[in-house]
């Protein structure tokens, strides 16, 4: 058994594929026409592009369930999911100069140095470096 596939609610399914591929360095993998004006939309990561897919799901627009979810979250503070990266200060850097909006500076925690950021599609993302 092995993950393929993560899901990631938004609110706005192209303002995500921007964000997520300019700011991020994603790369778009299958882009699928659904009812409703919806999208298959999966995205994956540059260093693995065989990898597990990150499917841009529309959910909280047609699930309030998951609308009240992520606004808990978001509420909290609370990141939805994680990415780890080799150097957080470098990305930290890299994307503060390309407008990204952190809540949570480089922090050492432990074995590990978080920073939490808005991806202006309704979620707070973490990102992780094991030290």
């Amino acid at each position: 058994m092995r993950v393929t596939l993560i899901s990631i609610p938004v609110r706005d399914q192209e303002k995500a594929l921007k964000f997520y591929t300019e700011k991020l360095g994603f790369i778009k993998k299958k882009d699928v026409p659904l009812e409703g004006g919806n999208r298959w939309l999966t995205l994956v990561s540059k260093e693995s592009q065989d990898g597990p897919e990150l499917l841009l799901e529309p959910a909280p627009n047609h699930f309030e369930p998951s609308k009240v979810f992520q606004d808990a979250l978001m509420d909290a503070g609370i990141p939805y999911t994680q990415f780890d990266v080799e150097d957080v200060q470098n990305e930290y850097d890299r994307l503060t100069n390309l407008g990204v909006v952190f809540s949570i500076k480089p922090t050492e925690m432990g074995t590990v140095k978080i920073a939490v950021f808005n991806d202006t599609c309704g979620n707070n993302i973490q990102l992780v470096e094991e030290l």
